[in-house]
């Protein structure tokens, strides 16, 4: 309980010190990535000072990615999440999706300092092939396929994910799409994918939906091993 209690104490009196200090850059589990306001809003840059960020989905992905694993992300934010999946598989074996031309810059820079480069496409994956209305939001990462009435919407570029499975043929599939995961997962082959890192948003779709997207990949094979908050990894 001690240990427990002056891990804490330590934690933030380490943030307090970046808050003061505004570093233009963080590593968290040797991942190096800008918290330069220049390039992401105060909201994630806190979070990169509390070394919160992407915790989730970087502890499921890191339990069950291999060196092997071909990895699929849809909605890659700052790049994060996909240079961890790089750091394990290679980045030659990583596509990532992300369509928010905000958002590109940031990645090509965290890539950058991390001396990776993992395939990005800067377009977003939807059902069909052409172009969708995308809205943004100024809260960057909560940008969606669904209108959420944070922003505006915009005609982007879409790439069907079924033709995407087909062609990079991923063994894993990592997916924060803000609710379109409902969508997403059910209209693309997933005979070969044998592992899904997948963040829910109960709160945008509501329970039930996620409750029968849960069903649906059970019933194709899947196995829900472990869920911290609003993140499932699927395996089978």
């Amino acid at each position: 309980m001690l240990i427990d209690m002056l891990g804490d104490f330590m934690r933030k009196i380490a943030y307090k010190l970046r808050r003061k200090l505004k570093p233009s850059t963080i590593v968290i589990d040797g991942i190096r990535v800008t918290a330069e306001l220049d390039y992401i809003p105060e909201r994630i840059r806190k979070e990169l000072y509390r070394k919160n960020y992407e915790k989730g989905e970087l502890i499921l992905a890191r339990k069950t990615l291999r060196p092997d694993d071909r990895v699929l992300e849809v909605g890659a934010g700052t790049g994060f999440i996909s240079l961890a999946c790089a750091k394990i598989c290679g980045p030659e074996r990583v596509l990532s999706y992300e369509p928010n031309p905000a958002m590109k810059r940031v990645i090509e820079k965290n890539y950058a300092l991390n001396g990776l480069r993992p395939n990005l496409r800067n377009k977003v994956l939807a059902v069909d092939t052409g172009e969708v209305e995308f809205f943004f939001s100024d809260n960057v990462l909560s940008s969606s396929l669904i209108d959420r009435k944070h922003g505006g919407a915009t005609r982007v570029q879409a790439d069907a994910i079924a033709d995407v499975v087909q062609e990079h043929d991923p063994t894993a599939i990592v997916m924060d799409v803000e609710g379109a995961e409902i969508e997403l997962l059910r209209n693309c082959r997933l005979t070969n994918v044998a592992k899904i890192v997948v963040e829910m948003h109960p709160h945008i779709v509501g329970q039930d939906k996620i409750d029968s997207l849960s069903s649906y990949l059970v019933d194709a094979g899947f196995t829900l091993e472990e869920s911290l908050g609003k993140r499932y990894l699927f395996v089978r």
